[in-house]
């Protein structure tokens, strides 16, 4: 399965703001990215996180069967919910049971006294089936729990426990608008949909072993719309099918959905993708994992100047110390403010100036060497390390769900976080090989840093430091990723362009590029096009979109691969699940109404019309297209500029309007896709359609 471009620093931004949401790191500075969440547009999430952790206690309290304790609960901060007969008689009959499931013959008692003082009165003003069911669960008295064949078994069943916990956080998070941070819920969504293209496309996904396991398939129960709003008018089809199709709902049930969200398609958007359940601790842990990786957090168990040790484990994998993510990597977090492509000439020229000044040898480090045979290559660490001690500051610090209200099974962390999710501290356990001379010394610790070091670098523009740092490492790292070389290349070319040396920037050119070039037919068009910023004026031709922060992760990712780093799990699954979610609309032919909520589409923003792609055919790293756009949209289907829904949309170009899709969507209870297709086979008359379906 292919994959497509990320935009990292709008997931950089994302993640943060998921981590500070879920309070699982310490205080620190806000992003200062031009691609962070906008400050006109706070977060969904920010605000809510006191109301998420009352519904997890609540929710807690439900399966323990602690009915009492959640009463209590929703008494202080959700009264409302009690107010409601239905949702009240539900709860007092999974207490009446626990009554019973205590065993002794005095909660017995308790229980008949419960039935007659509450349960019983409330089933008369519940809902119609209420008293039915109050007469049916009255059988407990007589079957026992153990009992798998008796007319209660479902009603003894601890399941039971988690249906009514679902349908009360429902309740509670429509009602406290409590929803789920924005990066949490659009992993749902990609998820779900990359779930749903795979098994429709019959082909296999190449991340099943993570989405099986971190979106679960049970869902929530959904929430209950007041009585009052049963008779709210009549919902636009559109919104009624496009919430359905979203969230794989009936249409009966996205209507219900609107009804609880008056009518809100965006608010009973967020219900129903909330209702979907991740595995909290292996999110967390592959949000840790990519947070480590991309140098946004720091660790405490060593500082730079403390000696760095590496234990080899003693059976080819990580001891439980080793594997730990709180390792410090000291990864030096690039600020996307630094690193902006479009950064002033005066103020790259400064930033030169200062690494180069790092970079020059220091006698006073000479002693450092372990060895004379090392004595540059370690001369080096202590220079990178230098220069990445300012960016220490900006690093966060991991916490956890340490609040006593979250809890994660220490088991299940053990278990499944640190042997599903490829941890970042797998890196000291990695053994590199002996072909790769010049790394092969290099701790687990340092290789993390050397890495993180070499996209700032390259992030700021500041290619020929990291040709030069790489080559003094890895002389064979550019043999192997001559695209890398070239793209490095281009950017020194059109930063010399910039500052007016066009004899430099054609020496640049002829001594590197046009031998790459030579050596593979598909650099030539980069080449011509890159050549054409001598035509430009010297100011714009560093401004002209340089995918900087792409080929700083490209280089990353290529580079760290080459010292036994492995890239995040989680970069893994966005990749393929923004490839499906592109791929599945345009199988619907429309675009998709919930991507600016989710910030899909900014994921996916990548206004670089420069540099390549060719390292997606060659490295599957990330670059953009070559002077296309990011989303390939088929000749045969045109999308709208407003994102609305085609107008010719069949590979026979038959008009199909859109009322004549959402007909046949709502009679035949069809996608998007199938809909049209159909009528596109009868000329685009949905009647005709409808009746042959029927006949």
């Amino acid at each position: 399965m292919d994959s497509s471009p990320v935009n990292w620093e709008a997931l950089d931004a994302l993640i943060i703001d998921f981590a500070k949401s879920e309070n699982l790191v310490e205080d620190s500075s806000p992003p200062s990215s031009p691609s962070s969440l906008s400050s006109s547009s706070p977060s969904l999430s920010s605000s809510s996180y006191h109301s998420r952790l009352i519904i997890r206690q609540i929710r807690r309290s439900l399966w323990a069967g602690d009915i009492d304790a959640a009463i209590d609960l929703l008494l202080a901060h959700a009264p409302f919910v009690l107010d409601d007969h239905r949702l009240l008689f539900r709860i007092q009959k999974q207490k009446f049971i626990e009554l019973l499931r205590k065993g002794p013959t005095e909660d017995r008692g308790f229980a008949i006294d419960y039935i007659r003082t509450s349960l019983a009165p409330c089933a008369l003003n519940a809902y119609p089936e209420a008293y039915k069911e109050f007469k049916h669960v009255l059988l407990a008295f007589v079957y026992d729990k153990d009992d798998q064949t008796s007319p209660v078994a479902n009603e003894w069943a601890e399941k039971r426990r988690y249906e009514i916990a679902g349908l009360i956080s429902s309740v509670l998070r429509g009602h406290l608008h409590a929803f789920n941070p924005i990066f949490s819920m659009t992993l749902r969504y990609l998820i779900s949909i990359h779930k749903g293209f795979c098994f429709r496309q019959g082909i296999s996904s190449p991340i099943s072993d993570l989405t099986e396991r971190l979106l679960l398939e049970e869902r929530d129960p959904p929430a209950i719309p007041p009585e009052s709003l049963y008779e709210a008018p009549p919902f636009d089809e559109v919104d009624i099918q496009a919430l359905a199709h979203a969230v794989e709902l009936t249409r009966q049930g996205a209507i219900d959905s609107l009804r609880f969200a008056k009518g809100d398609l965006f608010q009973a958007f967020q219900n129903e993708i909330c209702r979907m359940r991740l595995d909290a601790a292996m999110l967390d842990e592959l949000v840790r994992e990519y947070c480590i990786y991309r140098g946004i957090l720091e660790s405490g168990m060593q500082t730079l100047s403390e000696p760095l040790k590496v234990n080899e484990p003693e059976s080819g994998c990580c001891s439980s110390r080793d594997c730990s993510l709180d390792v410090d990597y000291s990864s030096a977090k690039c600020s996307n403010s630094e690193t902006s492509a479009t950064t002033d000439l005066s103020s790259m020229q400064g930033t030169d100036a200062e690494l180069r000044y790092a970079s020059e040898p220091a006698n006073n480090l000479e002693d450092c060497s372990t060895s004379g045979s090392h004595q540059s290559e370690n001369l080096r660490l202590m220079r990178n390390r230098s220069r990445e001690a300012g960016e220490r500051s900006k690093r966060k610090r991991w916490r956890g769900r340490h609040d006593e209200l979250d809890f994660i099974s220490d088991i299940h962390v053990n278990r499944c976080g640190k042997q599903e999710a490829s941890t970042a501290m797998q890196v000291a356990c990695t053994t590199i090989t002996k072909s790769q001379k010049g790394v092969e010394n290099i701790n687990g610790e340092d290789k993390y840093e050397i890495v993180l070091g070499m996209k700032e670098l390259a992030s700021r523009g500041m290619a020929a430091e990291v040709v030069e740092e790489i080559n003094a490492l890895d002389p064979n790292f550019f043999t192997q990723n001559p695209v890398l070389l070239f793209q490095l290349k281009q950017v020194e070319f059109l930063k010399l362009v910039g500052l007016g040396d066009h004899s430099g920037a054609l020496r640049v050119a002829c001594s590197h590029l046009g031998p790459l070039a030579s050596s593979d037919p598909n650099l030539l068009k980069p080449l011509k096009e890159t050549l054409l910023s001598l035509l430009r004026p010297n100011e714009d031709a560093l401004v002209t979109g340089l995918p900087l922060h792409a080929l700083a992760t490209s280089l990353q990712v290529a580079f760290g691969k080459r010292l036994g780093i492995d890239e995040p799990q989680l970069m893994r699954i966005m990749r393929a699940t923004l490839h499906t979610h592109t791929e599945w609309f345009k199988l619907q032919m429309c675009k998709d109404r919930f991507e600016s909520l989710l910030r899909i589409d900014s994921l996916k923003e990548n206004n670089t019309p420069v540099l390549t792609s060719l390292a997606t055919s060659k490295s599957n790293t990330d670059s953009c297209s070559l002077g296309f756009s990011l989303v390939t949209i088929s000749s045969t289907t045109r999308l709208s500029d407003d994102g609305g829904s085609p107008n010719q949309a069949s590979s026979r170009d038959v008009i199909c309007d859109e009322s004549a899709i959402l007909k046949v969507m709502e009679f035949l209870a069809l996608p998007r896709a199938d809909a049209i297709h159909l009528l596109a086979q009868y000329n685009g008359n949905a009647e005709t359609v409808i009746q042959q379906i029927f006949a």
